[in-house]
């Protein structure tokens, strides 16, 4: 399993961004697929995740109502819709997938497949 993000980039405090992943090489019935970031000297963390096979969506609390996580099954894509953005949602923004549902999946060890990253710079 192949995992493509894109759609990173340079947005000011209050605009808009659009992350996309891609996966390629498995079907995708059951998986688990969630977003990831890592700040310059911090751990990496938790944003969102959703359950291919039930549409249930998880959000850490520093994005809930800011950002949208959703799929496309027929495109094995999961976005990222994030707005309102804020300095500290700057980063680098990883997509995960495992072959499993997931009932935890802030746990980053659960993922098996990573993508390379985007990096999200939001300026003040």
């Amino acid at each position: 399993v192949q995992l493509q993000a894109s759609g990173g980039g340079l947005v000011q405090a209050g605009g808009s961004l659009r992350l996309s992943c891609a996966a390629s090489g498995r079907t995708f019935s059951s998986y688990t697929m969630a977003w990831f970031r890592q700040a310059p000297g911090k751990e990496r963390e938790f944003v969102a995740a959703i359950s291919w096979s039930d549409g249930n969506t998880y959000y850490a609390d520093s994005v809930k109502g800011r950002f949208t996580i959703s799929g496309d099954n027929a495109k094995n894509t999961v976005y990222l819709q994030m707005n309102s953005l804020k300095p500290e949602d700057t980063a680098v923004y990883y997509c995960a997938a495992d072959p499993r549902r997931l009932y935890y999946p802030a746990n980053e060890g659960q993922y098996v497949y990573w993508g390379q990253g985007t990096q999200v710079t939001v300026s003040s």
